[in-house]
C-alpha cells in the first residue's frame, strides 16, 4: 500500500495541474456555452465567418474560453473554431526574434568605464507558457538581457573584455536560457557586438602599444646590426688573408657604383702599386 501512495499522490497533483491550466466552466459557463451555440445556429452563415480563424505556418493561438485557457496545446498552423462570444485568442509567433541591448555603461573589475551593447537571438518554443506566464515576453526578455550583461561583464578585466568575447557571450546564453525557461524562451544565440572606451583610456592605449613596438624595433634593429658586424668582421678575416682579394673587392664597389650613378669617379692610386713603383 506504501509503494501505491506516491502514484496516487503524484496522480492527484497531476489532475490539480490540468484543473488549473484547463479550469472547469462551472454553471454558468455552461449556460453562456449554450447560449453561444444557440447564437452560432442563429446565424449560422455568418456566424460560421466570425468563428473560423486561420494561423500561418511560424504561429500558434493560445484560446480563451471564458477567461480560462483551453486545456490542451496551442492551435494552429492552420484552420480552428471559435465559438461566438465566449472564445478569445492570442497568436504567437514562434519565429527567432533578434532584440538589440541598448549601450551599457558598465565599470569593469580593474576600475575601467566602458560602453557596452549586443544582440540576443530568441525563440518561443511554448506558446502557451509564454502567454500566461509573463507579461510581455519580448520586454521582460530585452530587460533580462541588458542586466545579465552588466552583472556579468562587471566581474570581468579590461583584457578579458576585450580579448574573450566569445566565451562572456557563451556565459550570458546559458544565464539567460536558465532564466527564461519558465517563460517559454529559448536563448539561441548572444553576440557582442561593441565595446566603446573613453578617448582618455583610448589615447592611453594607443601611446602603450606605440611605445612596445617601438620597443621591439630597437632590439631588432641591434640584432641585425650585432648579425650584420658578425658577418663584415669573417669577410674581412677572409680578405685580409689575399692583397688582390681587397684590390679586386674595392674595383667591384667601383664598377656598382659607376652603373647605379652615372658621375666621375676619382680612382685613387693604390699605395701598393706607388711603392713598387718608386723602388724601381
Amino acid at each position: 500500500m506504501s509503494d501505491f501512495l506516491p502514484y496516487i499522490l503524484l496522480s492527484s497533483a497531476d489532475k490539480d495541474d490540468k484543473v488549473q491550466s484547463g479550469g472547469s466552466t462551472g454553471c454558468c459557463g455552461y449556460i453562456l456555452m449554450f447560449f453561444s451555440i444557440c447564437i452560432f445556429i442563429l446565424f449560422f452563415p455568418f456566424s460560421l465567418i466570425c468563428s473560423l480563424k486561420i494561423v500561418q505556418e511560424y504561429e500558434r493561438a493560445v484560446i480563451f474560453r471564458l477567461g480560462r485557457i483551453v486545456s490542451g496545446e496551442a492551435k494552429g498552423p492552420g484552420l480552428f473554431f471559435l465559438f461566438p462570444c465566449v472564445d478569445t485568442f492570442r497568436s504567437v509567433d514562434l519565429r527567432t526574434v533578434s532584440y538589440d541591448i541598448p549601450p551599457q555603461e558598465i565599470l569593469t573589475k580593474d576600475s575601467v568605464t566602458v560602453a557596452v551593447d549586443g544582440v540576443i537571438y530568441t525563440r518561443i518554443f511554448d506558446a502557451t507558457t509564454s502567454i500566461i506566464n509573463v507579461e510581455n515576453v519580448q520586454q521582460s526578455t530585452r530587460l533580462l538581457a541588458a542586466s545579465t550583461l552588466r552583472n556579468i561583464l562587471g566581474t570581468k578585466n579590461l583584457n578579458e573584455l576585450l580579448a574573450d568575447r566569445e566565451s562572456i557571450s557563451h556565459a550570458m546564453q546559458e544565464t539567460l536560457d536558465v532564466a527564461t525557461e519558465p517563460w517559454g524562451i529559448n536563448i539561441e544565440r548572444v553576440e557582442i557586438k561593441d565595446v566603446r572606451l573613453p578617448a582618455d583610456m583610448q589615447r592611453a592605449m594607443a601611446a602603450e602599444a606605440e611605445a612596445t613596438r617601438e620597443a621591439r624595433a630597437k632590439v631588432i634593429a641591434a640584432d641585425g646590426e650585432m648579425k650584420a658586424s658578425q658577418a663584415l668582421k669573417e669577410a674581412a678575416d677572409i680578405i685580409s688573408q689575399s692583397p688582390s682579394a681587397l684590390q679586386l673587392r674595392y674595383l667591384q664597389t667601383l664598377n656598382s657604383i659607376a652603373a647605379e650613378n652615372n658621375s666621375t669617379i676619382i680612382f685613387p692610386m693604390p699605395i701598393d702599386f706607388l711603392s713598387c713603383m718608386l723602388k724601381k
